[in-house]
């Protein structure tokens, strides 16, 4: 039954909501990391309506105040996000804090920047769309510029039992009790990210893995998950690039099992794919895939096959599979295909039925055969596209800059089954629970089913 769309500011006490963490850890009624809780943003056992809009098919919109462009993550009948709240200066106030930063002219208009932020963790109910708190975790005054697309919130949140980790790059890494609502743990790993933050932290056993691959520095580290302390870090392999700017990556790792019992952290980055080990930071394999930068498709894998398959960012997007089973550098040994042509620089891939789904930036689909690489059809569904596609019970979403979700049907010829529109813009992956698709936009969040 659909209810009426309900619009709410209130800012309500989490007591009197009961927590079962022990319970529903997966299932359908949890999203708990970014692209969802098995990490590859597929569902098979749940459904969505195909027609949709701003009034149809939506049992809730809640209005969300700051910015953000991280994906929802949902437990316990609970939604949480974060946002920036910016203070915006002045045109003059903005080209005078660039240029004090020592930023090129050329580069001015591509970014923005703000006065002052206040990070925030925002929960609203999943039944009703109440915006039940607003968590402050931190503020900064005069913080770097970001691109103009960016926000000082992108980094989606992860959940654990009854904690939540916030990440922000440089402006800190937060632990959060979903019960109290309290920060339990605070970091801060300083990062010159160039545009911003925007690799999502991840969690494997007792470690919350952050990707931190910025200008000046790039490595990835594990820290404890209950005190927060570094356990490890690992520096990337050597790279070739005239400046930073084509060293820093915002990935997010994946966890996998190869067929020899190795347990493999996958950490997409510029140049370079590596593995590490979990328990220690040690390299197991590196591969690389030449001068792509600023990485943000998140590595999806094919277990049946021992097959990683990821983009190379920024440059000339590629599309690439490789072999999970080596050691040491197997460029030349586990590459099996590059695929070149239609290749997102930002949204993530989907892997079905043999086939690999993708959206490239200027809003052309295609579908590609994972097992050679070659290009099995193209279809343009139109717009600008960051946000990473999901398939739910057997169609795929794709949602776009111009407030457009295009739902199309998997298969050997392309199918556009219906086309959504909405008022803001998208740019955060959605999260699925409960048949329902849980959408943000710009300013505000919905609950479709």
């Amino acid at each position: 039954m659909i209810q009426p769309c309900i619009k709410t500011r209130s800012l309500l006490p989490l007591a009197g909501f009961v927590f079962c963490t022990s319970q529903f850890l997966f299932g359908n009624d949890n999203w708990l990391e970014f692209r969802g809780s098995n990490g590859h943003g597929v569902v098979n056992d749940q459904v969505l309506p195909k027609t949709f809009g701003e009034s149809d098919h939506v049992t809730w919109k809640t209005e969300l105040p700051g910015r953000g462009w991280s994906s929802p993550v949902v437990s316990d009948g609970i939604v949480w996000m974060t946002t920036a709240i910016e203070k915006i200066p002045t045109e003059e106030e903005r080209v005078a804090m660039l240029r004090d930063g020592g930023i090129p002219e050329n580069k001015y208009k591509q970014l923005a920047i703000a006065s002052s932020i206040t990070l925030k963790l925002l929960a609203v109910d999943l039944k009703s769309g109440s915006l039940l708190q607003s968590i402050e975790l931190d503020s900064e005054i005069k913080p770097d510029a970001i691109h103009s697309v960016n926000s000082y919130a992108s980094p989606t949140p992860v959940i654990d039992g009854d904690k939540i980790y916030c990440h922000f790059g440089t402006y800190g890494t937060f632990c959060v009790d979903r019960l109290t609502g309290k920060i339990a743990w605070s970091r801060r790993l300083p990062l010159a990210h160039s545009v911003g933050p925007g690799s999502s932290p991840f969690i494997h056993g007792e470690r919350l893995i952050l990707i931190q691959d910025g200008m000046e520095r790039q490595y990835v580290a594990a820290l404890d998950k209950t005190t927060g302390e570094t356990l490890w870090e690992t520096d990337r392999p050597e790279m070739e690039a005239p400046t930073g700017d084509q060293k820093k990556s915002f990935c997010t790792p994946i966890a996998i099992t190869d067929k020899g019992g190795r347990e493999q952290l996958i950490c997409m980055g510029s140049q370079w794919m590596v593995a590490y080990a979990p328990e220690s930071g040690n390299e197991i394999w590196r591969c690389y895939h030449g001068k792509g930068f600023s990485v943000v498709p998140r590595p999806i894998y094919d277990a049946e096959r021992q097959t990683v398959f990821f983009c190379t960012g920024f440059g000339k997007p590629q599309l690439w599979a490789v072999g999970v089973d080596g050691s040491g550098d197997i460029t030349d040994t586990h590459v099996q295909w590059v695929s070149r042509q239609g290749i997102p620089s930002k949204s993530s891939p989907l892997l079905h039925d043999g086939k690999i789904y993708v959206v490239a930036d200027n809003g052309v689909a295609s579908c590609i055969d994972s097992r050679n690489g070659e290009e099995i059809w193209k279809h343009r569904i139109g717009g600008d596209h960051s946000a990473s596609p999901v398939l739910v019970g057997g169609l795929i979403y794709f949602g776009s800059h111009e407030g457009q979700v295009t739902v199309m049907k998997p298969g050997d010829q392309p199918e556009v089954v219906a086309e959504n529109q909405f008022e803001g813009k998208i740019m955060a992956s959605p999260a699925i629970v409960q048949n329902s698709m849980l959408l943000r936009t710009e300013h505000a969040i919905y609950r479709i089913e």
